[in-house]
């Protein structure tokens, strides 16, 4: 669809491409013709009826109306991008048609003409431009992820999980220190959760977070339930941590004992954490973050202002 190959009349029929699966190309034609009938759409004229010779068959193509300037008699040559299609229901009500037009028989009509079809709106149309404008640009998202990627493998130090702990020191110090407790021993560690000497570590599909045990300030779980219908399958947990500096952490899908292991050592590990969802906690939460500051600023403002 994107970059279709140049098919002429004389070297390929519509019936190897078609099932070859090469449903899209550039067509050259010659010696096009009215049939007189046209495609709409929602009133709308979405194209005109032309037949022509194409490899020894007789083949109807449907063409755009800026193409045909709208419906001109004959066209002696032209090259469209077009999608073959196969016994479609409006090339055979066509067919039907001209059949009776002509004071001939349908299954005459049928046999003399080609069952495969060129549509240029097909083609060219909205739904096939939309298609193209997001495969163009998954593509090109696709190929700078890949690109930054391979720089945070290259210098995890610009990475976006290292570049958050700018707010307790610098990234590359604490980054080295971090790998060295983990490559040491964690003091505990999970599937994807690690708890070293000084941090608590994420490295799961879901995100990965390094944070320093001493910026932790609440921490809680949340329990899951998965069912269908009726049925429960099993439960798990997320571990939620707030940190310093408003760095907020989610650790979903872990099994309780994970869960209680992780907050029962950082509890122990630093008294000052706030342990369990509560409502006194999110209330102490907000004060120590200051999370009203903002609010209070632009009130005090406003207030001055009148």
């Amino acid at each position: 669809m994107l970059f279709p190959k140049t098919y002429t009349a004389d070297n390929v029929s519509l019936y190897q491409l078609y099932n070859n699966k090469e449903t899209y190309g550039k067509f050259k034609l010659n010696n096009l013709y009215f049939t007189g009938y046209t495609s709409k759409w929602l009133d709308r004229t979405r194209g005109y009826y032309y037949y022509t010779m194409f490899n020894s068959e007789c083949v109807i193509v449907l063409l755009d109306p800026d193409t045909c300037e709208q419906g001109a008699p004959t066209i002696d040559e032209l090259t469209v991008k077009g999608q073959i299609l196969y016994e479609s229901e409006a090339a055979r009500s066509l067919l039907s048609n001209l059949a009776r037009d002509l004071n001939w028989s349908e299954e005459g009509i049928l046999s003399t003409v080609s069952s495969y079809t060129i549509s240029e709106p097909d083609a060219t149309g909205l739904v096939s431009e939309l298609f193209e404008f997001f495969y163009v640009f998954s593509s090109i998202y696709s190929i700078i992820s890949i690109i930054v990627y391979c720089v945070f493998i290259a210098f995890p130090v610009v990475s976006i999980p290292v570049q958050k702990t700018r707010a307790y020191g610098k990234p590359a110090e604490i980054l080295a220190e971090a790998e060295e407790e983990l490559a040491t021993l964690p003091q505990l560690a999970t599937e994807d959760m690690f708890i070293t000497e000084h941090y608590f570590i994420e490295t799961s599909s879901y995100g990965v977070a390094i944070v320093p045990i001493d910026a932790i300030i609440w921490i809680y779980k949340y329990s899951t339930m998965h069912k269908f219908l009726w049925h429960h399958f099993s439960i798990t947990y997320t571990l939620y941590i707030t940190a310093a500096k408003r760095h907020y952490i989610k650790c979903p899908k872990n099994i309780k004992s994970d869960i209680d292991g992780i907050m029962d050592y950082l509890a122990e590990a630093n008294h000052d954490i706030l342990v369990g969802f509560s409502e006194e906690n999110r209330l102490k939460v907000e004060e120590i973050q200051d999370d009203f500051e903002i609010i209070r600023k632009i009130s005090g403002f406003l207030s001055k202002r009148v």
